[in-house]
């Protein structure tokens, strides 16, 4: 993908689009394109914690927002922290930034977004009631139960889990993440069965780990309706930022990408 300077181009779910054009639930996956971000930051850089020119990704985020036809203060991020937190979102909250990696609101008109890169950004949706949600699930997150607590708090708003819809975004894949015996033995000291997500990798002692499986077995238990997007954050640099290629390269710093979703606030209108 060639990072176009105009106008953002985010990837869809046509599973997230099934039952959404009636409820007004609009979604993206954001890559590089249509930013104003130069260097490392090349494009969309959203993340508010890179080291940036601040005015750049002020106005990446505002382009983000305007694809969903909204303000700029109408997009609400929080202070990732690799937890299970969540944060409910509202109209008159909306400015704070907790410590919590998911989102959740039945407010039409808030575009919630997670920031990644190469972690997953997973969107989730339950058209009939017209309530979404959006966490970010690293290794971490995931394993500590952040997918699982955002399907709680979208219960507790109303959401039945037979209706929601979650999708995997971008993220690393596989055959990039490499990781040493102590994250191996976190993982099979908690259950046994989870050596399924590990292959050998060429360094004695260490595997590769299958992040997305991962997580989309855990959504899947959790009884969603689940898919993933195959797109490899790590592998394509011309559509994605990547923490771990920026770490390889010995860069000072990196990117971040954003995943949203938004409820219209005229549930039959026209899509945006």
């Amino acid at each position: 993908m060639t990072v176009d300077r105009h106008a953002p181009d985010p990837v869809r779910s046509e599973l997230l689009d099934e039952g959404s054009a009636d409820s007004g639930i609009s979604h993206g996956f954001f890559s590089r394109a249509g930013g104003v971000s130069e260097g490392l930051y090349r494009g969309l850089n959203v993340g508010l914690g890179s080291r940036d020119n601040r005015a750049h990704v002020l106005e990446n985020r505002t382009r983000v927002s305007r694809w969903f036809g909204q303000a700029p203060d109408r997009l609400v991020t929080v202070h990732q922290v690799h937890s299970p937190r969540v944060h409910v979102a509202t109209a008159e909250n909306r400015a704070e930034r907790p410590e919590a990696d998911a989102l959740v609101t039945d407010t039409p008109g808030l575009v919630l977004g997670v920031l990644t890169a190469d972690c997953g950004p997973v969107l989730f949706a339950d058209p009939e009631a017209r309530i979404i949600g959006a966490a970010h699930a690293g290794w971490r997150g995931a394993f500590d139960g952040v997918l699982e607590s955002t399907v709680a708090a979208m219960v507790g708003l109303g959401a039945r889990v037979e209706r929601i819809a979650a999708v995997l975004g971008p993220s690393i894949s596989q055959t990039s993440y490499e990781v040493g015996p102590e994250f191996i033995d976190r993982f099979l000291s908690t259950d046994p069965a989870h050596d399924i997500y590990f292959l050998a990798a060429p360094k004695p002692g260490h595997a590769m780990f299958d992040l997305r499986r991962f997580t989309l077995d855990r959504l899947r238990s959790a009884g969603l309706k689940a898919d993933m997007l195959a797109d490899c954050t790590y592998a394509d640099e011309e559509a994605w930022f990547s923490y771990r290629r920026a770490t390889h390269r010995n860069e000072p710093d990196y990117g971040r990408q954003i995943s949203a979703i938004a409820i219209k606030e005229e549930p039959h209108g026209p899509a945006f």
